[in-house]
């Protein structure tokens, strides 16, 4: 099967993870974590880049984001790709990143918060999302001060103060992302599908003028039968 396009239409939130190649770890220890979140800002800013939500594990990173103008999230990667492999050196191969498609906000992009905030708490790490150190869950549920941080509208929907909006960001929290859910994020990550409605997907299609959904397979003619 071909590959679909990779795009990253002007305005419409991405999701991207970058992992270790063959699941090695990408960084050796918290230096190197705080190293990659001053990347991450520094980058972030330069070219345009909002980031909404975020989290360093041991062998992925995962992101949340917005471009503000044309091919600036893989210049973007590609400056942390460099900086990371600094710092990996000699002993590790060089981590790859996956732009996992377009989100619908509306319907996803507080549900994408709480998946990737909670990876520390799937992964039996922590058991609240407050207790790791490595996510957005610290700037946008407990108001802690970062640069790296561009709330999204829907975010900022979420109360007319500071202190309301944390209130009920916190509350999402209390249940966790369902299976279906899940499975749902999983499978367009790794697929590299737009997450949402199918008329979401066609209009991303007629933005970018490129196909991000995967052919109907057709059938194969039957052969005529020899007389």
């Amino acid at each position: 099967m071909a590959r679909l396009a990779i795009v990253s239409p002007v305005g419409v939130p991405q999701r991207i993870v970058q992992r270790g190649n063959n699941r090695q770890v990408c960084f050796g220890g918290e230096e190197d974590m705080k190293a990659y979140l001053n990347w991450l800002t520094e980058y972030s800013i330069k070219h345009g880049v909002g980031i909404h939500a975020w989290v360093l594990m041991t062998n992925h990173v995962h992101r949340l984001c917005t471009p503000q103008s044309e091919g600036v999230v893989s210049k973007m990667m590609q400056s942390i790709g460099r900086m990371l492999c600094s710092i990996l050196q000699l002993y590790l191969s060089a981590p790859r990143y996956t732009l996992g498609g377009s989100v619908q906000s509306e319907r996803y992009l507080l549900e994408l918060h709480r998946y990737i905030e909670l990876n520390s708490v799937r992964a039996g790490m922590v058991e609240e999302p407050s207790e790791y150190t490595w996510s957005s869950y610290g700037c946008n549920g407990l108001d802690i001060e970062t640069k790296l941080q561009t709330a999204h509208k829907l975010y900022l929907a979420l109360g007319k103060t500071k202190q309301q909006r944390l209130l009920n960001y916190r509350a999402l929290f209390k249940v966790h992302v369902g299976v279906e859910l899940l499975t749902e994020i999983r499978d367009s990550l790794n697929k590299r599908l737009a997450l949402g409605s199918e008329r979401f997907t066609t209009q991303i299609e007629a933005l970018t003028n490129r196909r991000i959904t995967p052919r109907k397979a057709e059938r194969p003619k039957k052969s005529e039968s020899k007389s």
